[in-house]
């Protein structure tokens, strides 16, 4: 009896490492999303995971992902599973690309040099945002694969220049053109919390303190959080608690249009890429002015509540553009069986950012690896389970509309 149970019990090995093994027990995006939830003081989480008004579109987003169905082919060799594509010109091990997000480092003190550092071990774009914590140079400095840069057209239109040339000079492989914040949307989240960026300490944020107290001594011991791209201009880096949505009215051009397109390519001589597109119209006037890429996106549901997901968007997009112009699809993906979805929609591929931001809140750089892993993983699965070999060879005739 004794050897019986012997064989049969036997005990874990204990992992002492809390995040890894917080990690491990880990399912899904939904998992880890709750476990940055416990870490992170309630304002600096519903920052992130919060969007416009209802937070319809936020909820669509995703949900648009169930309307469309993958028809599995059986008796397929998939012993070698081909998931390698190329954005813009750069080879790229997944048709997947992380997305610009601001003030990121309230969310770990590492911030974007951590994500950049494992997008670069999986040979992954990162895109840098104008709104980042760190600054264009600190990140190129640690990134190992190809680099973006977003860009908010500010009112002051040499400042603008200014970053778009720094970002060429430390070796970006492209500008992304954030399309879709003329004015701000309401994040009602932020508005009931009266939340600034930094965070401003007060009563409540004191007691919130109190009950996360990893996240608060980190950022008590660190530096003071600014938006680097612009550090030292007092009146724009965000070394003053702002209100987000007055800084963005205040400081970004809400007079860009199509015509300064040009303007962008000639003063950082690299390939654009529109991020903000939500109709077939502006799809194909991109595609019509020779811009390099369009991201079908609604800012994660931050901007206009009831904006249709990108998913739902992208087949009629494709109908209109054909192959004229690189389609991405941004927000709502959260497995990799939604990745090749798009891809078979004719999609180039997928950006996120909240899968990651909950990872680095979670557990900083291992929780962003392991946000990546799940998607880059579910990418390999879905296509053996669907007997599909080569990203490439997707098609909507895999495609079922529920």
């Amino acid at each position: 009896m004794l050897k019986s149970v012997r064989s049969v019990v036997q005990l874990r090995k204990f992992e002492f490492n809390g995040d890894k093994r917080r990690l491990a027990a880990c399912g899904d995006l939904k998992d880890l999303r709750l476990l940055a939830k416990r870490n992170l003081p309630g304002g600096v989480f519903d920052y992130f995971d919060g969007a416009a008004e209802d937070e319809w579109s936020l909820a669509n987003n995703s949900s648009a992902y169930s309307k469309f169905g993958l028809i599995p082919k059986v008796l397929r060799d998939v012993s070698q599973i081909d998931t390698a594509t190329t954005i813009m010109g750069q080879p790229v091990p997944f048709p997947i690309a992380l997305s610009p997000t601001g003030f990121t480092r309230i969310a770990h003190p590492q911030g974007e040099l951590a994500v950049a550092r494992v997008a670069g071990r999986n040979s992954l774009p990162f895109t840098l945002s104008t709104l980042g914590t760190r600054s264009i140079e600190e990140v190129a400095a640690v990134a190992t694969g190809p680099l973006w840069y977003q860009l908010y057209v500010w009112r002051d239109r040499g400042l603008s220049r200014e970053l778009v040339q720094r970002a060429k000079a430390a070796g970006y492989k492209s500008i992304m053109v954030t399309v879709d914040t003329s004015v701000f949307g309401r994040r009602e989240r932020d508005v009931r919390r009266g939340f600034t960026l930094p965070p401003k300490i007060g009563l409540e944020t004191f007691i919130d303190g109190i009950r996360h107290p990893r996240w608060t001594y980190k950022f008590i011991t660190n530096e003071p959080i600014t938006f680097s791209a612009v550090a030292g201009r007092s009146d724009v880096d965000g070394s003053k608690a702002i209100n987000l949505s007055d800084y963005v009215n205040s400081q970004f051009d809400p007079t860009l249009s199509w015509k300064d397109l040009e303007w962008i390519r000639e003063e950082s001589g690299l390939p654009i890429m529109l991020k903000g597109i939500q109709c077939v119209e502006d799809a194909k006037t991109a595609a019509s002015l020779g811009v390099d890429a369009i991201a079908l996106s609604n800012h994660g549901g931050r901007q206009l509540d009831g904006a249709p997901a990108p998913i739902e968007l992208l087949p009629s997009v494709i109908d209109a553009v054909g192959d004229s112009i690189e389609v991405l699809v941004d927000g709502g993906a959260r497995r990799g069986s939604d990745v090749v979805k798009a891809c078979a929609l004719g999609a180039r591929a997928v950006i996120f950012g909240r899968p990651y931001l909950y990872g680095l809140g979670a557990a900083g750089e291992l929780g962003v690896q392991w946000a990546l892993d799940h998607i880059t993983s579910g990418i390999s699965r879905t296509m053996a389970l669907i007997g599909e070999t080569s990203i490439k060879n997707l098609s909507s005739e895999i495609i079922i509309k529920r």
